[in-house]
C-alpha cells in the first residue's frame, strides 16, 4: 500500500430513507454508492469524489467514520 492508503480514513454508509419519488439523478447516485435498500451498508475510503456524492444524498444515509 502507499502512504496515502495506509493513513486513508473510512467511513460506513448506512441507506436510512426510501428512494420512492426521488429525483432520477438520486436514485442513480444512490445506485452507485451500492445503496439500493433501506438498511444496506457500504465502507468507502474517504475522497472528495465521494464526499461530493454523499452531499447530494446526504437526506437518505447516515455516515459514521470507522477509522
Amino acid at each position: 500500500k502507499t502512504k496515502a492508503a495506509q493513513g486513508s480514513k473510512k467511513i460506513r454508509v448506512t441507506m436510512v430513507r426510501s428512494l420512492a419519488g426521488r429525483e432520477p439523478q438520486t436514485i442513480d447516485t444512490m445506485k452507485a454508492l451500492g445503496l439500493t435498500r433501506i438498511g444496506r451498508q457500504r465502507e468507502f475510503t474517504i475522497n472528495r469524489p465521494l464526499l461530493g456524492m454523499l452531499k447530494s444524498v446526504s437526506h437518505l444515509v447516515s455516515v459514521v467514520e470507522i477509522r
